[in-house]
């Protein structure tokens, strides 16, 4: 009987401090808040290895010397040991990120978030070919997803976070306007090709050397490799390229509004405290405006403490 006491004790204290690893390990990697120095060092190293992990994409595309090409490659390798460690310890403590849900729906709602799946696709060009037979052409596509890794800075900087909440937030609005441009394309490509085929038959093969055109030319590039030149043409080529101005600007404002939403927005809740629902009491870094939340290890603390005295 005393045996089994004891074994309960040991049992429970291992779930104790288990629980507690878990918890600082959740607090660290998670984006700093103030005065926590371990996630600022954390977040620090993680970005400086992302700015690392990306230059060194970029050179070994150059004619480089066998030694620096094999010093590059360890580096590769040492940033994707650190990002899938990275990786595994978010899975490992999305149900602190999300308390309010049990463990595989915590996990779930994880890994169908968007940084979740850019840190995954950050670090799965390394391991697919280890267990599937890629060519060599799907194998520098997939290489190609490593540039997602600097995506990963969002995470860790208030700016690109915000950056990223006004495209999500004016996505309808920006995906109307670039379908207006697109069904603009359309139109002028095949005005210009019924325009100049009969005249540059070489020039305006088709509907899709229009197209070529239209891009061209809406977008005020206009690389002189392929140009009208009928009248009809040229008066097209100059309505289009006249819309250009204001077709490209279009996104442009949209992004622009949402920005000063956004400033608006901050400004009215730096005055605003989250209280909380249980006890009243307004909570640390419980401002609306504060990054992450409610996703803060403080946030989460308190909601753990009150689960906890029930």
């Amino acid at each position: 009987m005393k045996g089994g006491t004891i074994l309960k004790t040991i049992i429970k204290k291992a779930r104790i401090m288990y629980r507690k690893i878990k918890e600082k390990v959740f607090e660290v990697i998670q984006p700093a808040e103030d005065g926590k120095l371990a996630s600022r060092i954390f977040d620090c190293f993680i970005m400086f290895l992302i700015a690392v992990s990306i230059f060194s994409i970029f050179a070994i595309t150059f004619d480089l010397s066998d030694a620096m090409t094999r010093h590059l490659r360890q580096v590769e390798r040492l940033s994707i040991i650190v990002f899938t460690i990275e990786y595994l310890l978010r899975v490992w403590t999305s149900d602190l990120l999300f308390p309010e849900e049990t463990r595989l729906k915590a996990l779930f709602k994880y890994l169908t978030m968007g940084m979740a799946i850019i840190d995954l696709l950050a670090i799965l060009p390394f391991y697919l070919p280890m267990f599937f037979p890629i060519n060599l052409l799907g194998l520098r596509l997939l290489r190609l997803t490593r540039i997602l890794r600097v995506c990963k800075l969002t995470r860790y900087s208030e700016a690109l976070a915000s950056i990223a909440d006004i495209f999500v937030n004016k996505s309808k609005e920006i995906i109307a306007s670039f379908l207006v441009v697109f069904l603009l394309l359309i139109v002028a490509s095949l005005m210009i090709y019924y325009a100049e085929h009969e005249a540059q038959p070489e020039a305006f093969k088709n509907a899709f050397s229009g197209l070529w055109w239209a891009v061209a030319t809406l977008t005020t590039v206009g690389y002189g490799d392929i140009y009208p030149v009928t009248v009809m043409g040229r008066v097209i080529g100059a309505i289009i390229a006249l819309l250009g101005i204001g077709m490209v600007a279009i996104p442009t404002g949209i992004i622009s509004s949402g920005f000063i939403e956004h400033l608006r927005k901050k400004e009215n809740a730096n005055n605003e405290i989250i209280y909380c629902p249980h006890c009243g009491k307004p909570l640390k870094g419980g401002h609306v405006s504060f990054p992450f939340f409610p996703y803060s290890t403080n946030y989460v603390k308190h909601q753990k403490a009150h689960r906890g005295s029930k």
